[in-house]
């Protein structure tokens, strides 16, 4: 309690002292490509597997090297999702569609952080792989029992909980899981369709079998896993809209017609004001106008009026937006990891926008016109809020700007690295004297983006608040597109 008390009177002098400096000495510009090559380099933070000889984040070290033992298949590899030392395919799928996504649509403006944004990829994408094809009829899903791993405070290298593998079957249906892989495979497969063909190929083969199994065998993958992925990733929103996710990416992969009269028989009509790893119904819709917009194929035409209700329902000033902003201007939609919403959907406001200014198109909300500029101009405030141009001037990424998060909420920045201290650190060993240290983490998590500040635009950095303090493979996958797009735009 004397740690948040600590913190919450530090934030309260940081907020007091903005109003007394004035908003207007904040940098209004910040350093989009530094943030850029940042926010990707985090990426190698979370990398469980065999580390190579490139790892810039040299505080980490080898670790799960035996995941997958347990199904006498070999798991190794992938990303550790937050602050833990669980794979969780579903976020981790999610991830790995929106860093293809920004790969996509901004890799011209990403110059050399696109090869480290492919390498991102590829990270989780081989490991992808090895989940669709290890066992025939088996998709795994996961590994690490959640329930022992957040009973502990250990490094990933050191890990001595029970490396549990999940997986869905025909028997046990995964459709949202699996059609979520299925997008990462087939987003992944266009990215490295001119620089590495024959590997393309493979993943968008598998990304074909992996979908064929999400349409034909229908569940959620709560219902078949329960406690081994409720109440972390359960499927709130259902499966419907990662079939519709799943289909829209296999067809821009492929251009076949089935996938688009198979998403056309979905019905999944529901309208939204939240993208996220549970919620894929604004981004499958987004992707879905582009064929709209930029093809000017009427087919789609549903879509684009989707994808606009939904950046009717953000938009601040539109009559029918049910998003809250902060004093600070802040998109404010969830109290728990709240920039996790903030990155997905300025990644939207980003595309679309991208789309309109291409056509030159406009829509209406109500009466009110929105143009590209419109979505651009939002897109980017949240992008600088993240960046430091907020009430506090902090940064909300690790590293970047000079003063951002210290006590962030994860197991491997928090806890000394193995070059410093050798010897193993327990399951209970981390919480005294590290988790529960007012010190800042001994191993700076560069580019790491945490959950983000309150309502009020106070933060209190503080390790035990993972609400606000854990960051995420999927926060910070969302924000590479929007990044390049305004690291390389000579409108801003």
């Amino acid at each position: 309690m004397r740690i948040m008390i600590k913190g919450a009177s530090f934030c309260l002098l940081f907020f007091l002292s903005s109003f007394v400096i004035g908003l207007d000495t904040v940098q209004a510009n910040p350093n989009y490509r530094d943030a850029l090559a940042k926010s990707l380099l985090f990426f190698q933070g979370q990398r469980s597997g065999r580390l190579p000889k490139t790892q810039q984040i040299t505080w980490r070290s080898n670790s799960g090297l035996s995941d997958g033992l347990l199904a006498h298949v070999n798991l190794i590899g992938g990303y550790y999702d937050a602050g833990d030392n669980v794979k969780f395919n579903f976020p981790m799928a999610f991830t790995t569609t929106m860093l293809s996504w920004g790969a996509l649509e901004y890799g011209k403006k990403m110059s050399p952080q696109l090869q480290e944004a492919r390498a991102a990829i590829r990270w989780a994408t081989d490991y992808f792989l090895k989940c669709a094809t290890v066992t025939p009829g088996k998709l795994y899903v996961g590994v690490g029992d959640p329930s022992v791993d957040h009973k502990c405070w250990e490094r990933p290298e050191d890990m001595t909980t029970v490396r549990s593998v999940y997986s869905v079957s025909p028997s046990n249906p995964g459709s949202d899981v699996a059609g979520e892989t299925a997008a990462a495979l087939a987003a992944a497969s266009m990215v490295f369709r001119k620089v590495d063909p024959k590997y393309s190929r493979l993943l968008l083969k598998t990304a074909k079998n992996v979908m064929q199994f999400a349409m034909q065998y229908r569940g959620a993958y709560s219902d078949s896993l329960g406690s081994a992925v409720c109440p972390f990733y359960c499927s709130y929103s259902g499966y419907k809209d990662e079939l519709l996710w799943g289909a829209a990416w296999l067809l821009r992969a492929t251009n076949d017609v089935s996938y688009f009269n198979f998403l056309k028989s979905l019905g999944a009509d529901d309208g939204t004001d939240i993208f996220s790893w549970d919620n894929k119904y604004a981004g499958a819709r987004v992707l879905l106008s582009r064929r709209a917009l930029l093809n000017t194929d009427k087919n789609f035409d549903s879509f684009k009026q989707q994808a606009e209700d939904f950046m009717c329902r953000i938009l601040p000033n539109s009559p029918y937006t049910s998003t809250q902003y902060t004093q600070g201007g802040l998109m404010y939609k969830l109290p728990e990891s709240n920039l996790q919403y903030v990155t997905s959907i300025t990644f939207l406001l980003t595309t679309y926008s991208k789309y309109m200014s291409a056509t030159k198109h406009t829509f209406n909300c109500g009466s009110l016109l929105v143009t590209s500029s419109s979505l651009r101009n939002l897109a980017k405030k949240q992008v600088d809020y993240i960046l430091g141009v907020n009430p506090l001037k902090m940064s909300y990424m690790v590293g970047y700007g000079a003063y951002f998060p210290k006590r962030i909420h994860h197991r491997g920045s928090s806890l000394p690295s193995l070059a410093s201290h050798p010897q193993a650190i327990g399951c209970d060993g981390g919480f005294q004297p590290f988790f529960y240290s007012s010190n800042p983490n001994p191993n700076t998590l560069t580019g790491a983006i945490v959950g983000g500040p309150n309502q009020n635009d106070g933060f209190p950095d503080d390790r035990t608040d993972y609400s606000h303090s854990e960051p995420a493979t999927y926060i910070n996958a969302a924000i590479v597109g929007p990044l390049a797009y305004f690291s390389g735009s000579s409108t801003t």
